[in-house]
Parts: structure tokens; sequence; C-alpha cells
């Protein structure tokens, strides 16, 4: 349910209301625009009369909210959101804060990553990402470096100053990434309905948590995802297309759903960022999506980039090189001033 106060009512008057709802035992989020206050109810909302909150002097209307999606819900929060990271320092992503997030798809060396790290950050990358532990279709498949790859990353922010993005894939790993301070944990296609990781990433962290549409998840499905961990705490979600899988296998990896951006964009106040590597697994169409997206109205672009793509352990295929990665980056500079 939506509650919108009138404009010019004093905060007492607001907060005396809010005491009330609450003690309905509803869960009350409360969002202040430029002219009013927005009220989103969450809860057995049948619990009030409706009429009578109507009644109320201080309100001007009240709305039913049909979607099951509440926290994330753009009439909850009409504005976007602006999150930012838990030590308050690095760039914030969302509300025109654009996040480019770059680096390798696995940790694999020391050397790889710092040299990677520098490489990106000169470029104009503003995050590191980089894969501890890594989710394989194979199981003889390379598997990351695990808490020393954890370390590896640590080092190479403390090197860069780049805040840094890691997948968590295991619920008994949390307490490490919550203990290492990871910025920005990321939740990949196959956990992104891993329910009982969701709601203990809502209740144990407030790092932004990176959340990847599933492999063949709908919108619906993505935001309802969302929900599991906001609803147990964590608001700090960044919502990622990352392609689907359809009937194409030829020519692309997964297809990527741009018309994705736009939708979630009018359904969620949450930031929305692409990965044109993943979805497309090639390397030669990372820069055409990666402007595409841009275009679309993304917060953000995870790209992944490599030294050494045909020898990498990991997604070669999919990896720009670094000098690939500068041009790119020099593009999206002179489109984002274009759409400006």
């Amino acid at each position: 349910m939506i509650v919108m106060i009138r404009p010019d009512v004093s905060p007492e008057k607001i907060e005396h209301l809010i005491k009330w709802l609450r003690d309905k035992k509803l869960i009350v989020k409360e969002f202040h625009g430029q002219q009013q206050c927005v009220l989103g109810l969450i809860g057995n909302t049948k619990c009030i009369d409706k009429d009578m909150l109507k009644s109320l002097d201080i309100v001007e209307s009240v709305a039913d909210m049909p979607e099951t999606f509440k926290a994330s819900n753009r009439k909850m929060h009409p504005e976007d959101s602006i999150l930012r990271l838990v030590s308050g320092n690095g760039p914030a992503i969302g509300g025109g804060n654009f996040a480019l997030i770059a680096g390798p798809c696995s940790v694999e060396s020391r050397s790889q990553l710092i040299g990677i790290a520098q490489e990106v950050k000169a470029a104009g990358a503003n995050f590191l990402r980089g894969g501890a532990f890594k989710p394989r279709t194979s199981p003889y498949d390379f598997q990351g470096m695990g808490s020393e790859g954890i370390d590896l990353l640590l080092e190479a922010r403390a090197e860069t100053g780049l805040p840094i993005v890691t997948e968590l894939m295991y619920l008994q790993n949390l307490d490490l990434f919550i203990e290492k301070g990871i910025d920005v944990i990321q939740i990949g296609a196959r956990n992104t309905q891993n329910y009982d990781l969701l709601k203990e990433l809502g209740r144990c962290t407030k790092a932004p948590i990176l959340l990847k549409r599933g492999l063949a998840g709908t919108i619906k499905e993505l935001l309802m995802s969302a929900e599991y961990i906001m609803a147990n705490g964590n608001e700090n979600v960044i919502l990622c297309e990352r392609g689907i899988r359809t009937y194409e296998q030829d020519y692309t990896r997964n297809t990527l759903d741009l018309s994705a951006v736009p939708v979630l964009k009018s359904l969620t106040h949450l930031p929305v960022i692409v990965d044109p590597s993943h979805s497309t697994g090639r390397s030669d169409l990372v820069p055409s999506m990666t402007l595409a997206a841009i275009a679309a109205g993304a917060d953000g672009i995870i790209v992944e980039v490599h030294n050494d793509p045909a020898n990498a352990l990991c997604d070669g295929a999919q990896s720009l090189t670094p000098e690939a990665f500068a041009a790119l980056s020099a593009k999206i500079d002179k489109l984002r001033e274009a759409l400006a």
C-alpha cells in the first residue's frame, strides 16, 4: 500500500502516523521527495481501514500496490536509489553515478591481477571485478583460487584504490566476505533463486549486493530475488542483466535482453547494470553491446578484461584486452556526454 502525505505536513505529524502504522505490525518505508513524503506499507495491510486512513487531514491519497515486489518497487521510492559502499569511500552507484566495473573473470595470480587492476583503473574503471570462487559447468575446469584469491583482490584494492566486486557462491563463505570487507558482493545467475542465501545477505551485511538475473529468469523473478534481500534488512541491491538462455546457441553464449533495462528502470528504484561479457560470450560483441546498454539507460557495466585472453583459465573468449578496454572506455565517455 502507498500513502501519499500532503505537502508541508510537519515531521512530527508524519512520525506520529508512522508510529501508529508500525504498532499495527506493518513495515513502513519512508521516502522524502522534493515536494512531499511517501509512505510504503509492507505486511498485512488488511489490519487497517483504508477509508479511515484516507480521511486523515495529513494524507493526500492511499493506493493499493498489486505487485508482489514491494521494497524494490518504484512506487515505494519514486526517485532512483543511490548506493554507497559501507566504508563510505569510493564511488556511488545509481542516480546518475555510473559504475564501470572491469577485471578478469577469475583471479589467477598476483602479477595477473595487479597488472590488470592498474590498467583498467588508468583506463577509467572505478571498480575492480575478479572471481576468487568460480562456478563452472565442468568439475574439471579451474574453480578459482578461493580465499587466496580474496587476499589478492584485497592487495589489488590497496594498490589501486579500486573497490572490489567478487562472487559469493556458498553461504558458508559469507562470514569470510564480511570479515575481509568485500565492497560489493556478487550473486551469480546460478544462485539468483537461492533464497536461503539471499535471506542471509539481507540479515548479515549492508554491503551492496550485485544480483545477476538467472539463466532463464524472468524480470519479475529477478525483482522477487532482490525482495528477499531487501525484506531481510539490506536495501543496497544492484540488478544485473547478464543475458538469458534462448533458442540461440550457435553465435552467442546467451541472449542479451536489453529491453530489460528500461523495463526495470520503470519498475524499480534500484540501479540496473549490464554484463555484455557473459551475455554474448564474444569479446568482439562486447563494445557494441556495452554502448547499446548505456543508450538503453544502464547505470553501469561489468566487463571482463584479461592481459592474455588466449591463455586465460576462465572465459578468455569473452574477455577484452586492456587496450581494447581503454578504447571502449573512451567511447563510453563520449556516449554518456552525448546523452547527458
